[in-house]
This record gives C-alpha cells, sequence and structure tokens, in this order.
C-alpha cells in the first residue's frame, strides 16, 4: 500500500489528502505547527490518516507532498527524502514569499529551488495550478469526454510517470511538460494557470506561455 506523505496540510495539502484516501491510499499529514494540531484533520480524513512531525511524515512516506509556502522550502526533510518522489505544489508570490533574485531574472524556477534544497530525491512539479476547490471537485472517470487535464513536469521520466498516474487516478487527464525546467509554463500568471482545459487546450496554453521578460 502506498503511503504518501504530507509536508504542509493547508487546503491543497488537506484536499489532496482527501482524494487519497478516497483511493485507498494512506496519508500521513505535517505541519510546521505539530501533530497535536491535525489531530481533527487525521480524524476527519478517517483510519487511513495520521498526523506526524514533518520528519516523521517524509520518514514514512512513499511518494511526498510538498505544499507550504515557498518561503520555507529550506525547512523541507531532506535525508528522508533521499531517493522519493516529491510532488511540489508551490507557486511564487514576493507578497508572501518575500524576493527571490534568482526567480525575479528567471535563472530557474520554483520547483528547481526545491530539486536543488533535495538533491537526491526526484521532484515533480504538479496541482499547482489548480484551485482547491476544483482539484476537490472536478475530477471525473478516465475517458469522459472533455476530462480536465494537469501538467507535470520534472527531470525523471519515471517519477514524472508515476505522478501522472496518481492524477489519473484523482480524476484528471495529463499533460507531460518535460523537465522541471519547463515547470514556468504553469506557474501564477499564465495563460495555464488556474483556468480550465482538457488535454489540448492545456497543451496549447503551455505553449503560448510567456516568460515575464517578454510580456
Amino acid at each position: 500500500m502506498t503511503t504518501i506523505g504530507f509536508i504542509g496540510s493547508g487546503n491543497i495539502g488537506s484536499t489532496l489528502a482527501k482524494l487519497a484516501v478516497d483511493h485507498g491510499y494512506d496519508v500521513v499529514m505535517s505541519n510546521s505547527r505539530g501533530p497535536e494540531t491535525l489531530e481533527g484533520l487525521a480524524a476527519d480524513l478517517g483510519p487511513r490518516a495520521r498526523a506526524e512531525r514533518a520528519d516523521e511524515a517524509a520518514r514514512l512516506a512513499d511518494i511526498a507532498v510538498v505544499t507550504i509556502p515557498l518561503k520555507a522550502y529550506r525547512d523541507v526533510p531532506v535525508d528522508a527524502l533521499a531517493s522519493k518522489i516529491v510532488i511540489d505544489t508551490n507557486n511564487y508570490y514576493p507578497q508572501r514569499d518575500g524576493s527571490f533574485p534568482e526567480l525575479d531574472a528567471e535563472e530557474t524556477t520554483s520547483s528547481e529551488l526545491l530539486q536543488a534544497h533535495l538533491p537526491e530525491s526526484h521532484v515533480v512539479k504538479a496541482f499547482n495550478h489548480i484551485h482547491f476547490k476544483d482539484l476537490a471537485t472536478q475530477g471525473q472517470p478516465e475517458g469522459t469526454p472533455g476530462r480536465r487535464a494537469l501538467a507535470v513536469a520534472g527531470d525523471d521520466a519515471s517519477a514524472r510517470q508515476q505522478v501522472a498516474m496518481l492524477i489519473n487516478d484523482f480524476g484528471f487527464d495529463v499533460v507531460d511538460v518535460g523537465p522541471l525546467a519547463e515547470g514556468w509554463r504553469y506557474q501564477r500568471d499564465t495563460e495555464a494557470y488556474v483556468d480550465r482545459y482538457g488535454a489540448d487546450g492545456l497543451r496549447t496554453a503551455l505553449g503560448n506561455a510567456k516568460r515575464y521578460r517578454d510580456r
């Protein structure tokens, strides 16, 4: 049985955890305030869920989900996530996270920062361009006409494929964007961000993406 460990348990994290338990996965929730603050959430999620410290959630995870403000990415446990798939849901909001000059200059991307922090993990950028309410309500069975699509990017093709299978389980088609460096195509303020698309429409939106400096 696959266990999904959550580093962060806000709107996206708790919504993904609900989808996970509904589809037969075990989940371990964590946040920066301690597991005692997540007892209610774990109880609501049911017997497949438990609350732990972030380092323990990382250790227990077969797949981890990092869903915390970008400014805190250096707090993500490193050793416990070595060799594991790490799904990054983060977006860069300077008004919340403070300024990251390398992101402002578009020298790298937010998920590449996390990958550099976790050099032995396989980071995949996913679930960052859908509102948590839509994530909870818009999933549909595979093959449904007009099914919403979500993008994945990551430097390890096998990791991207495994995350794509998870996304499909949760009710969404998948568009593989390729390496993490291409993840900017569905970051905030792009055409692909938040709006609903099927797979063909999402591919078009990703192809239309422009860097901030080119707008």
